[in-house]
């Protein structure tokens, strides 16, 4: 039972949906999550690759992440081409048997919901530290704690319990507060 390594992906072929990835020991499986076909990088120079292992598997991911891989599948096995690499045409893969399919299957859906755990406890952790760091956020909180009481009866029996605020004799319209040390002496018209 070989773990995912990933990444996965969608390919689209004429019979549905097909999702790829490698194992972490080096083998290439293509599933529809009933039936599982599986093929070596190793195995590639036996279709015509010219390449090592390692740079077939790297052609195949950035085949497989910008759509350019086309499964083919045929009785009993499935091929992976790769139309855009003259040097490593193409990936046989051979179809597991119901035992080994079913096993690897399970791999696959517990290696997926492992990564789902990690990611949402990343991404958890992540939202904690921005809340708490975030400027926008902290502004709304703040802003909420200013706001008045959207409740009726809090608002009326507030307003009346305020007492009105008089105006002090010399206190400045302008600036409440500021009064003026000099006594007002009014507006004189005659001086002109």
């Amino acid at each position: 039972m070989a773990e995912p390594a990933g990444p996965f992906h969608l390919l689209r072929a004429r019979t549905g949906r097909f999702l790829c990835y490698c194992g972490r020991d080096g083998a290439v499986y293509v599933t529809d999550a009933v039936e599982v076909w599986a093929g070596e990088l190793g195995a590639c120079l036996a279709l015509g690759c010219r390449c090592s292992p390692e740079e077939h598997g790297a052609m195949l991911r950035a085949a497989l992440g910008h759509g350019g891989a086309a499964l083919s599948l045929g009785p009993g096995s499935a091929t992976l081409r790769l139309p855009e690499e003259p040097r490593c045409p193409a990936l046989a893969l051979a179809q597991l048997p119901a035992a080994e399919a079913r096993s690897q299957l399970q791999a696959l859906i517990f290696g997926m919901a492992g990564r789902i755990e990690s990611l949402e406890r990343r991404l958890e952790a992540v939202e904690t530290l921005a809340s708490s760091c975030s400027p926008e956020k902290n502004a709304v909180q703040s802003q909420q704690l200013f706001l008045p009481d959207p409740s009726p009866r809090k608002s009326r029996a507030s307003s009346s319990a305020l007492p009105a605020k008089r105006k002090v004799p010399g206190e400045s319209l302008i600036n409440p507060g500021f009064k003026s040390k000099k006594v007002s002496s009014g507006v004189n018209f005659e001086d002109s």
